[in-house]
């Protein structure tokens, strides 16, 4: 695992937080390439369930250095909570790095995210409003305030009044909000840099000589591939890139050092918030896939919507991010069900499709073509090698293999570390 990126390979909440601890094990540095708090890692160690949103999974290991890289959006706030729970839990979050090319999120660009998404209304994207879209706004606007312009206060007071003069506009004139005091932003600020200033360096240069040393170097992303700003399913998407393109851009090394692409795959799928989705069922079994599955979200606690696994969905992740392997979790989830489908293709009209469709308009109307496989129905979590599993419940990981064209590498068949084959 020299230098690898592991990401989600549907609309996120795959299970990457526990593949990431996994991989962990062996790696030297785990470093996250995009996003910020919107998304959480659940990560279950024992009887102890550590849920992350910001720092990466690799923390929970005292030899790897958890990297925040310059393609991610930082709530300061949110970053020192998430590690003093860590201290306080017995871990030492001391080795966090972080980019100074990192944009901030600003109390603004958490009001305005709030305030613009019930103004929505019905086309509402369904963000978590914590300020992630608006502080990428700001940044792709040449707007934006960096981790770095916090050791610099004049440059920082500047960049904030002026941000300030034009956020306060909108949130009074069009939003009908209450204006956002400079100097209350400025002090509170200013107290986060204090806290923050001995974990700032220039992430690229650490990440390219750890890789250039032969470390092993892990890429985390967040959120999943039908999340992706430019291939996902747009405009129901995060703010950034959580594909494997993202990584050597979101951290700041080049595309040839990248190794292996590892996508995690849940057995079924899952989306939060709107946006198409052909495989959802609106049913009794999508509801006991969210009840046995406990989905809902680490960050928000949204109950997620359900479906069975669409493999058209997920050939086209193969595709964009070039996976080189395949981590598939929550097997143990469709113990319960005595048939369980996957689907192969979608019809829409007289048209079928077993590519992703050139029109996302037919995302919201198509059929899914199904193919059914038998439940295997006896309890999987106990088992500690593939061999074991039943016949069934291996038919069904090697017909997934055949149709995404990549092996399989990795089962989950519970929430632990230890609940996991290697194949």
């Amino acid at each position: 695992m020299p230098a690898s990126v592991i990401l989600g390979a549907q609309w996120g909440d795959e299970g990457k937080g526990k593949i990431t601890d996994l991989l962990s094990e062996k790696a030297d540095m785990v470093v996250r390439y995009q996003g910020g708090n919107n998304a959480g890692h659940t990560i279950v160690v024992g009887d102890d369930k550590f849920a992350l949103s910001l720092i990466p999974s690799g923390v929970l290991y005292p030899t790897v250095t958890p990297v925040i890289g310059n393609g991610c959006v930082v709530d300061p706030k949110v970053m020192l909570e998430e590690m003093d729970t860590l201290t306080r839990r017995g871990i030492d979050p001391s080795r966090v790095l972080l980019s100074g090319n990192a944009h901030l999120i600003m109390p603004y660009h958490r009001k305005l995210d709030a305030v613009i998404e019930r103004y929505l209304g019905d086309a509402m994207i369904g963000t978590t409003k914590r300020g992630i879209g608006p502080a990428y706004m700001d940044k792709y606007s040449r707007f934006g305030i960096r981790v770095q312009d916090l050791f610099d206060p004049k440059i920082f007071r500047e960049k904030l009044e002026v941000a300030l003069k034009d956020k306060n506009k909108q949130l009074v004139k069009v939003y009908n909000q209450l204006p956002l005091d400079v100097d209350d932003i400025y002090n509170e600020y200013m107290g986060y840099a204090e806290r923050l200033a001995d974990h700032i360096t220039d992430t690229s240069l650490v990440v390219w000589q750890a890789v250039r040393d032969g470390k092993n170097v892990l890429f985390e992303g967040a959120q999943g591939t039908l999340l992706d700003i430019d291939h996902g399913t747009y405009p129901f998407v995060t703010s950034s890139n959580p594909t494997a393109g993202g990584a050597p851009v979101g951290s700041g090394i080049g595309p040839k050092e990248i190794d292996h692409v590892i996508g995690v795959v849940k057995a079924y799928i899952s989306r939060v918030g709107t946006g198409p989705f052909p495989t959802e069922l609106d049913d009794e079994i999508g509801d006991r896939l969210i009840d046995i599955g406990g989905e809902y979200g680490t960050v928000t606690g949204r109950k997620r919507r359900c479906g069975w696994l669409d493999t058209v969905a997920l050939r086209y992740a193969v595709r964009v991010n070039g996976l080189t392997e395949i981590a598939l979790t929550k097997l143990d989830v469709l113990s319960h069900f005595d048939t369980i489908k996957i689907a192969t293709a979608y019809r829409s009209g007289d048209e079928i499709f077993t590519e992703m469709p050139r029109q996302q308009r037919v995302l919201y109307t198509c059929t899914p073509e199904y193919e059914e496989h038998p439940g295997w129905g006896d309890d999987i979590s106990q088992m500690t090698s593939y061999d074991q599993l039943p016949p069934a419940a291996r038919s069904y990981v090697e017909r997934i293999e055949e149709i995404a064209g990549v092996p399989i590498t990795t089962v989950g068949v519970g929430p632990s570390r230890a609940a996991t084959l290697r194949r």
